[in-house]
Order: C-alpha cells, then sequence, then structure tokens
C-alpha cells in the first residue's frame, strides 16, 4: 500500500482589499516576524525557511511563518524540498500605503 503525505491545506493568499489591518499589525508586533520581515524586504529573491538569521528553534520558526502567512504578509511557495518566502510588499502598499516604510525604513 503506497504511502501518501497529508498536507494542511494553506489558505488562499490574501487580497489587497482583504487584508486586516489589526492582523498584519499583531503579525509585525513579534521581533522575530519583524526580522524576518526585514530579511525578506531586504532580498532580491525568494528566501528559504532554513536560511534565515534568527535565534529561534524550527518549529518556532514555523509558526511564525505561518502567522505572517495568515495575515497576508508573506506567500510561501515549494520549490522541490524548499518552502521559498517572499514578502507581499505590493499588496501591503496597496492597502496601507506607507505601513512597512514607517514600520521597517529602507537602510
Amino acid at each position: 500500500m503506497p504511502t501518501t503525505t497529508r498536507t494542511r491545506p494553506r489558505p488562499p493568499a490574501t487580497e489587497p482589499a482583504e487584508l486586516d489591518v489589526m492582523a498584519v499589525l499583531r503579525a509585525l508586533a513579534d521581533p522575530v516576524r519583524l526580522e524576518l520581515v526585514r530579511q525578506l524586504r531586504e532580498s532580491d529573491v525568494p528566501v528559504a525557511c532554513g536560511t534565515f538569521d534568527v535565534a529561534v528553534a524550527k518549529n518556532t520558526l514555523s509558526h511564525h511563518f505561518r502567522t505572517l502567512r495568515e495575515a497576508g504578509v508573506i506567500a510561501t511557495h515549494r520549490e522541490g524540498t524548499a518552502a521559498l518566502n517572499v514578502l507581499r510588499e505590493d499588496a501591503l502598499d496597496a492597502a496601507f500605503p506607507g505601513l512597512l516604510d514607517a514600520i521597517l525604513p529602507r537602510r
């Protein structure tokens, strides 16, 4: 009997009009999540989950990624075995102009 891997269905990406400012602000209120977003914002390419420079356990990091995804701050897609993350900067700017710049000024 072949085995199958069960995966949780991911919620669809949130459109800018559907982003909830309170959910986004709650997601960005945590220092670890804010650092993840900062690193994504500074990257020109999608970033694999295991390559972020944060000092938290893998399961804790997974929780932070899920929180950011569910709030619509990031999007994650798979390429092979890697989970790649991108900041949904355009969607956030469309829904909340200037929010990211106010919270995370570019260096």
